[in-house]
């Protein structure tokens, strides 16, 4: 099918062997395309460019504490669910300068920032991590106080979705209502189907861009037999989710419990090493660091990615507000599903699962969670 583009909304469908000439067309249009790759065994997102730097054929087991990569032999681009890496590495980098400033005689100059970030496409966000996006699009674009760096790389991106038709141990999307389906935010959708008969993908059309982009792609009608497939596939997502979680009156039952003995009981297993904040799509604390070279005529300011689980974060003069592994803790849970919600208006989790895989004690949010809500309960009825 040959048009100038298609409208949003259309469905299409795509044959694997065609799926090359959605990157060349990407590549056509100047964008750096990243994507989903192996890399020291787990699936990470990196530059791509031929459709043999996809996963191919791999699969990610997830549980508390466990990741492992295993080989399925089936060919498939994204049959994985989300790995370590989340886009926000792109749109709020771990490191970034603020500024640069050179000694010149008595005084300082200011360097001029002269870097530009590439137009970036982005192969294979599932809904959750979409949803972690528009999450922060909301912290840092809209308000008084805006980010030009994140507003800078967020500009000029192209974002196809890829919806799952498979749910790790650690996913709860379905009770967090970002997913498996993506249905918004995006400029193309897919879904991968394989049978005993076909690969294909099955796409959707989210914007003009997207429109465009899908015409310079060999392209067919998806038929009802196609539309129904795709939507069993991902019915099935929802019906593996690994975890399950009540979010009915969730703000106000962490608020209420704030010296509930279940922090306590979590704060003995917690090890403070920060890893859930780090793969976390969301989390967006961050630390300022000023350096100097050793002739002392070159400084630079630098923002970095930082973690309430630190000491450090919330020191000020006198001492660290938070001391505690308790307290960094229930500060952590009870920002990202409570108080998040006062200050942005929606959580600040998604259910992508990824601080339950990657917490080497095991710790489950939505156990924890769970368990403040079962006593609590338990006492009323007493």
């Amino acid at each position: 099918m040959t048009k100038s583009s298609f409208q949003i909304g259309e469905l299409l469908i795509v044959e694997l062997e065609h799926f090359q000439q959605l990157l060349d067309a990407l590549w056509n249009r100047d964008f750096a395309v990243y994507g989903p790759t192996v890399k020291d065994m787990a699936i990470v997102h990196d530059e791509v460019k031929a459709v043999y730097d996809f996963p191919i054929g791999w699969t990610d087991e997830q549980e508390a504490a466990h990741y492992q990569l295993k080989k399925t032999g089936n060919g498939a681009l994204f049959n994985y669910v989300v790995g370590p890496h989340t886009w926000k590495k792109y749109l709020f980098p771990p490191k970034v300068s603020l500024w640069e400033a050179k000694k010149e005689g008595a005084l300082f100059e200011i360097l001029p920032d002269k870097s530009s970030p590439p137009k970036m496409a982005f192969i294979g966000i599932r809904a959750c991590d979409l949803s972690a996006i528009m999450i922060q699009d909301n912290i840092f674009t809209k308000g008084d106080y805006k980010d030009s760096i994140y507003l800078r790389n967020r500009k000029n991106n192209f974002i196809l979705a890829v919806n799952c038709t498979k749910s790790g141990g650690g996913c709860f999307c379905i009770s967090m209502g970002t997913g498996p389906k993506a249905t918004k935010g995006f400029d193309l959708a897919l879904t991968e189907i394989i049978d005993d008969k076909r690969h294909y993908f099955l796409f959707e059309v989210g914007s003009e861009l997207g429109g465009e982009i899908l015409s310079q792609v060999t392209t067919q009608a998806a038929g009802e037999t196609e539309k129904q497939t795709v939507e069993k596939a991902i019915n099935q997502a929802k019906n593996q989710m690994g975890r399950a979680l009540d979010t009915r009156g969730i703000k106000e039952l962490l608020y209420d419990n704030s010296e509930h003995p279940r922090w306590d009981d979590v704060a003995s297993r917690c090890l403070t090493c920060g890893n859930c904040t780090m793969v976390c799509p969301t989390c967006f604390c961050s630390n300022i660091e000023d350096y100097t070279d050793l002739t002392g005529k070159l400084a630079n300011r630098q923002r970095r990615w930082d973690s309430c689980f630190t000491l450090e974060h919330s020191y000020i003069h006198g001492g660290s507000v938070r001391s505690s592994v308790k307290a960094r803790y229930r500060q952590w849970l009870t920002h990202k599903f409570a108080s998040w919600i006062d200050q942005f208006g929606t959580s600040g989790c998604v259910g992508c699962g990824r601080c339950i895989t990657w917490c080497p004690s095991g710790i489950d949010v939505t156990e924890e969670i769970k368990e403040i809500r079962r006593s609590v309960k338990v006492s009323t009825a007493v």
